[in-house]
Parts: structure tokens; C-alpha cells; sequence
């Protein structure tokens, strides 16, 4: 089986809708984005696996766009948020109350 890392993923991405995505601007790519993490909300509450998988990819997708167009490197960014747990208690499981 493949794998496939978050930046590999997000330069797949660009390199299939940058240009349009660029296009359309980081305020209307931000819409289409909010749009399909409320059919994420809808796959969630109807439960069904595939319909779940195809939700959480486009989410995911627009998400490495968006971090894109703003420059940001999404699994770097990641990894140096919680590369040591959480953020405010470092702990994993976080351990914060």
C-alpha cells in the first residue's frame, strides 16, 4: 500500500487547483471550503463509511489549498504545533483540564 505525506498531498493539490483556486482568491476558496466542512457535518450525522471518506478528503483538500495560497507548508506547520503533544501541556494524551 502507498502512503502519501501532507506535503506530498498538498503539492498534489496544487497541482491540480492552484490555478483556479488562486484564481477564485483565498476569500472565495475560504467559502467553498466552509461549504464542504458543512457536508462533512452532513456525512457525520448520516454515518456512512464512503460518504465519510469522500467528505473528509475534500475537506482535506481545500484545507492544503487554502494553506497554500497563504504560503504555509501544512506539515510543517502541524509538526511544529504538536510534534510535542498538546500545545499548552505537552502532554499526549493531553492532559489539560
Amino acid at each position: 500500500e502507498l502512503t502519501m505525506q501532507v506535503a506530498e498531498f498538498q503539492k498534489l493539490i496544487e497541482k491540480i487547483y492552484y490555478e483556479r483556486d488562486h484564481a477564485r482568491g483565498l476569500s472565495g476558496t475560504h467559502m467553498w471550503f466552509c461549504e464542504e466542512v458543512g457536508e462533512l457535518t452532513r456525512a457525520l450525522r448520516r454515518n456512512k463509511r464512503e460518504e465519510l471518506e469522500g467528505e473528509f478528503a475534500d475537506v482535506l483538500a481545500w484545507l492544503a489549498t487554502l494553506a497554500s495560497m497563504s504560503g504555509i507548508d501544512l506539515e510543517a506547520a502541524a509538526r511544529k504545533k504538536y510534534e510535542h503533544g498538546c500545545p499548552r501541556c505537552k502532554a499526549a494524551p493531553c492532559a489539560c483540564t
